[in-house]
Parts: structure tokens; C-alpha cells; sequence
């Protein structure tokens, strides 16, 4: 008998842990919900890693002193993810703003390129050449600006000497003259105002200034 009554016991057991779970067992719940986070925060990842936001971007080439205005700005959508603080995005541009780093056309506005007045570094001051550009010299580029001060006697130009070294050009103004002539340029440098007296006083006194390609790009 004891041994009958053990083997029953053994089949319900048996029979007990085969039996189909109802949709009542709390492990089966459990293993649902487990899926369905499982699920929910893949679909999360997917959606932050291809989240977008709208940045400023440069309508036209931005020089280092203007100011900004809507118009200057376009906006595009980007997924920028740890490098989104070092743009600016659309409307947060503070008010008064100045660009303190040149921006070309189409770029990302860096959040370090717009400013106040204050905070400029450099002056865009502008000479007019009445020798040729240099080759290759846009905005962006740097110049050395070399100075011939008029002798005393009224003929001639004394020897040039460096006056800034690697100064950047903020933009170029260039039109042509009058009855089909050569095109003349405006080429406004980015100088410290250290450097603005010397310059501005060279420019008044009539004296012959030449840019010279910096291919090296610093100033001093």
C-alpha cells in the first residue's frame, strides 16, 4: 500500500509541474513584463540615438565684428549627440551678438564664434590695395601687411617695413572701376587694438601698403 500511495503522489507531482500555466501564474507575468521592457527600452535607444534638433547654420559667411541678425542665419536639423553645447541652437542667439570667430557660409555657428562687442579680440580695419592681391588670398586667410612710408621729399616711398604679421582677412570688397579699368579691392584685416594706431596712421599718411601671404597663419 505504501508503496502504491508513493507512486501516486510522485505521478501528481509530476503531473503538477507539466500541467499548461494559466495566465493567473505570477511567473508567467513576470516573464511578460520583462519582455515587454525589454522591448520598450530598445525602442527608446533607437529613438535617442536618432533624435535631431534644429542649429544655426551661416546663410551667408559671417567676419568677425558683425552683427548678427536673423537674416544672416539659416537653421538645419542634426544629431550632434556629445558636441551639441559647442553649437548655437535655433532660438537661443542672445541679443546683440557679434561674431567673434568667422563662420563661412553654410557652417554650423559655433557657440564660440558669437559674442559681444566686449568680448572681440581684433578690429576689422579696411585697406584699399593699389598693388595686386596676393594669390590665393580670401576670406579666412592670413596676410603680413608690410607699410613704405613717402619719402620727405614727395617722390618715391622709403624701404617697407612689417607692420603686423599673420593677420587674418575678415572679407574682401572688390569692384571694378571706371571705363573697364582693373578691379580694385577693399581687404579689411583683423588686427589687435594695439596695432590699430600704427596702421590707421600709416593709412592716413599716404603710405604704400602691401598684403603678403602668411602661408603659416599666425599673428604676432
Amino acid at each position: 500500500m505504501g508503496s502504491t500511495a508513493a507512486l501516486e503522489r510522485s505521478g501528481r507531482s509530476t503531473a503538477a509541474r507539466f500541467r499548461k500555466p494559466s495566465w493567473r501564474d505570477p511567473r508567467l507575468l513576470v516573464g511578460l513584463l520583462l519582455v515587454l521592457l525589454s522591448v520598450l527600452g530598445v525602442i527608446l535607444l533607437v529613438a535617442t540615438a536618432n533624435r535631431t534638433q534644429p542649429y544655426y547654420v551661416a546663410a551667408n559667411d559671417l567676419s568677425v565684428g558683425q552683427r548678427i541678425t536673423r537674416e544672416d542665419l539659416g537653421t538645419v536639423d542634426a544629431h550632434l549627440q556629445d558636441s551639441s553645447a559647442q553649437y548655437v541652437p535655433d532660438g537661443q542667439l542672445r541679443e546683440n551678438a557679434v561674431v567673434t570667430q568667422r563662420v563661412a557660409r553654410g557652417q554650423l555657428v559655433p557657440a564660440a564664434a558669437v559674442g559681444t562687442a566686449d568680448e572681440l579680440d581684433r578690429t576689422p580695419v579696411g585697406i584699399a590695395l593699389t598693388t595686386p592681391m596676393p594669390a590665393q588670398a580670401e576670406a579666412g586667410s592670413h596676410v603680413d601687411v608690410w607699410v613704405a612710408e613717402p619719402k620727405p621729399t614727395g617722390r618715391g616711398y622709403g624701404a617697407p617695413e612689417k607692420l603686423v604679421t599673420g593677420a587674418e582677412i575678415a572679407r574682401v570688397d572688390t569692384k571694378d572701376t571706371a571705363l573697364g579699368g582693373n578691379a580694385s579691392a577693399t581687404v579689411y584685416v583683423l588686427v589687435t587694438q594695439a596695432q590699430v594706431g600704427p596702421l590707421v596712421d600709416a593709412l592716413g599718411n599716404d603710405a604704400k601698403v602691401t598684403l603678403v601671404l602668411n602661408t603659416a597663419g599666425s599673428g604676432s
